[in-house]
């Protein structure tokens, strides 16, 4: 059995080697091979050999540590939804650009948000371009025009394969408000199995929609939280404003927190911890439906760890959290009466 560190991040090439080659390795996460250093022997200090013994140790006496798969189909599903979110990054730059030269160009400028039909019917209707400086800018916001269509055709293309893939792993997370086929892809590569979550607080706190108690004497309040893997929080929050556009539950959760006094924020953090269990049972019905004789949320081993450049794991609490069921009662032992 080999113990690496952080098997989701630096670890991850010579990971998936070993258990290419039919190897056991269990993912260490890094907080816990840093607790070890720190209270070793040799004051802490971060050497190469010391590092391998912390992972060691750490390796051995943490139960419940993940254990590294092949990589499958999430891995593809994260590879091209990172490739269409840079799409997406450089079709932002690209019209900036554009209503940028347009702003020069025309006479009382173009507005912020242009697709290409009308970048391209407001150069063409452009006053006539008078000395270099104004034909250099009208050449470049053609060229502009030319790529902002190529990278549109491009975008179209990745979310017709992530729809596909989407449809074919069985996940019913488009069906969803606010959920389009690169949230879904993002949500299905970036947790992978949702029953390494032992429950719907524990996705929480790692999405960082859990907040963060700050309460002080008599005065009970929370905080935001920006622990969390990021890139799901984005997914959330997009899902939250596409919810709060329209007739949807969400929008009466909404307006219910507000109703109870919270603030517009407070209100939009409390849906966007709700749409997070949301998400969470519609992905663990969708695991249960894929493997109906497998193990339940609390049945899979490593539920509670896994190291990441970009997966931290935060331990914030909340008392927003799932509600637990009710108590079971146990008959008390009844005690001699003493004389």
């Amino acid at each position: 059995m080999w113990a690496v560190e952080g098997c989701g991040g630096i670890g991850r090439h010579i990971a998936q080697r070993l258990v290419a080659d039919g190897e056991t390795v269990i993912d260490v996460p890094a907080k816990l091979s840093a607790r070890v250093r720190v209270f070793d022997t040799g004051h802490g200090r971060k050497t190469d050999p010391v590092d391998a013994h912390s992972v060691a140790v750490a390796g051995l006496r943490s139960p419940g540590l993940r254990v590294v798969a092949a990589d499958d189909a999430s891995v593809v599903l994260r590879l091209l939804v990172d490739r269409r979110d840079e799409l997406g990054r450089a079709r932002t730059e690209t019209v900036s650009r554009i209503h940028h030269l347009l702003l020069e160009l025309i006479p009382g400028g173009a507005k912020k948000f242009l697709i290409r039909g009308q970048a391209s019917y407001l150069l063409r209707t452009a006053p006539a371009p008078v000395g270099i400086v104004a034909q250099t800018r009208h050449d470049l916001a053609r060229e502009l025009i030319d790529e902002l269509t190529v990278i549109d055709a491009k975008i179209k293309a990745a979310d017709t394969q992530l729809r596909q893939l989407i449809k074919t792993s069985g996940s019913s997370l488009t069906d969803l408000n606010g959920i389009g086929p690169s949230g879904a892809a993002r949500l299905v590569g970036d947790i992978g199995d949702i029953r390494r979550f032992h429950s719907a607080a524990h996705f929480a706190s790692w999405n960082g929609t859990a907040p963060i108690e700050a309460s002080s004497g008599d005065q009970r309040r929370h905080r935001l939280s920006r622990l969390g893997n990021r890139r799901i929080n984005r997914v959330l929050h997009i899902m939250a404003i596409v919810q709060l556009r329209h007739d949807t539950p969400g929008r009466s959760y909404y307006r219910r927190r507000v109703a109870e006094g919270k603030t517009t924020m407070e209100a939009l953090r409390a849906l966007k911890r709700h749409l997070s269990d949301v998400i969470y049972k519609q992905m663990l019905r969708d695991a249960r439906q894929a493997r109906p004789g497998g193990t339940g949320p609390r049945g899979h081993s490593g539920a509670t760890l896994q190291s990441s450049a970009d997966d931290p794991i935060p331990t914030a609490a909340s008392s927003d959290k799932s509600q637990p069921g009710p108590a079971t009662r146990k008959p008390r032992t009844s005690l001699p009466a003493t004389p």
